[in-house]
């Protein structure tokens, strides 16, 4: 080899050095969905785009991201550099100055773009704060073939005691069937999302003008009672350990007759290399009261959010541009078919003819989160906004600890009079604690 050539290949190998001691590494906090686990398989176009940027990922359960990233965020711990965090935190992350705005993000990116619902829940002041990955509702997904098989076709508006009568006939235990799955697992995002929505139908509520705690009302004691009866007589075992993602393993492999969870879900059970019954699959608006109207459907979007603690703000602003652009869905849509896009987040998804005839969950999807009523989940007077949750930096905490006391009842330890005693006790105190009515 030539000394000539010997030294421009030492000057291509000093220059590749000298990028990978400049490419900015930046940490990325998400959940262990499969949208975004997706994401984390198809790096490489961002690697492409952004070689100056590295990504490291952590990722993990629901309810652990929510508290890691809740005190980093609170002590100005500056661990992540974007965050995954929901509609909740959003609006109140954003009054206390935690996050950045999301401003400037390329003349591609098109803001205007994102569903008016979803873009509310996230703008404060006229400015957006975080960016939809993917947002969701909640609907009914059922087995047609089971349901067929009980003879039974499903309303155009369910009912909580057609569910009951569908849950019943549809249960094969000894073939580990099972009639309905529905979340257990402890936490405001995991059982108490469903169980909230599921009060919001019954007429519940959970405080009244006054900020009292409504635990005590006969529309709290039909949730509860109808909730444990389904899981306990039609539920699969260990019911109080699952959340979205067990239930969905569930209805994947053929072990749920119905499941009411996130919109989101539809893409997963409906594909058949993810599915075993993806052929049989058909959806339907979350439950109503006996006569009543509201479904109780929640709003719910993951997003990417840039904290002001950060110290690499353009490399976060960078990522967070790419996950959330029409380009990237488009990228998704080439390596995994069009109907496994993230939903819910942008209009021009709903408009684009050929994810509407790939995905069949897609209209249903739509109409469950425009119809989402986060202004008045209930219907009686509330003092509060947001549907599946309470907007009000406490739930956080009293979410939680309530969402403890029912996945106990589920697994047995109490019944419902004593679960809804104990509910309405902690609330009353830690209300009283954080100085409501204020």
């Amino acid at each position: 080899m030539s000394s000539k050539l010997r030294g421009l290949l030492g000057a291509c190998s000093l220059v590749a050095l000298g990028a990978a001691a400049h490419a900015e590494t930046i940490t990325v906090a998400t959940v262990n969905n499969g949208d975004m686990i997706r994401m984390q398989g198809l790096m490489a176009d961002f690697n492409e785009k952004h070689p100056d940027i590295q990504v490291e990922w952590v990722t993990l359960e629901e309810n652990v991201l929510r508290q890691r990233v809740t005190t980093d965020i609170a002590t100005n711990g500056g661990q992540y550099d974007v965050l995954t965090i929901g509609n909740y935190e959003v609006p109140i992350w954003a009054a206390q100055n935690w996050l950045l705005p999301l401003e400037d993000m390329g003349a591609d990116y098109k803001p205007e773009d994102f569903l008016a619902p979803v873009a509310a829940g996230l703008t404060v002041d006229g400015k957006l704060y975080a960016a939809p990955f993917y947002a969701e509702s909640s609907m009914l997904m059922y087995r047609t073939d089971l349901l067929e098989k009980a003879g039974l076709t499903m309303p155009e508006n369910p009912d909580w005691d057609f569910i009951t009568e569908a849950a019943e006939k549809m249960t094969d235990k000894g073939a580990e069937i099972y009639g309905i799955c529905l979340r257990g697992k402890a936490g405001w995002g995991e059982n108490m999302a469903f169980l909230t929505s599921m009060a919001n139908s019954e007429g519940a509520r959970w405080f009244d003008a006054d900020w009292k705690p409504q635990f005590d009302s006969p529309e709290w004691k039909t949730t509860l009672d109808t909730y444990l009866n389904l899981m306990t007589n039609y539920g699969p075992p260990g019911a109080s350990s699952n959340g979205f993602n067990e239930n969905l393993a569930l209805f994947q492999t053929g072990k749920c007759g119905m499941w009411i969870d996130a919109t989101v879900a539809a893409s997963f059970v409906s594909n058949p290399n993810e599915s075993t019954v993806a052929e049989h699959v058909g959806y339907a608006p979350s439950p109503v009261r006996a006569g009543g109207d509201n479904h109780g459907n929640w709003l719910w979007s993951w997003n990417l959010a840039i904290p002001a603690s950060s110290q690499k703000q353009d490399a976060a602003k960078a990522f967070v541009a790419w996950a959330t652009s029409q380009e990237y869905t488009a990228l998704v849509a080439e390596h995994e078919g069009i109907a496994n896009v993230p939903p819910g987040t942008r209009t021009s998804l709903y408009e684009n003819q050929e994810y509407l005839t790939a995905a069949p969950f897609a209209a249903q999807t739509l109409a469950a989160i425009e119809a989402a009523d986060t202004q008045s989940p209930s219907d009686q007077e509330v003092p509060y906004t947001g549907g599946q949750f309470v907007s009000i930096p406490e739930f956080q905490a009293i979410g939680t600890a309530v969402g403890q006391v029912f996945s106990a009842a589920l697994a047995g330890t109490s019944d419902a009079d004593q679960a809804l005693a104990a509910a309405q006790a902690l609330t009353t105190r830690e209300m009283s604690r954080a100085g409501y009515p204020k």
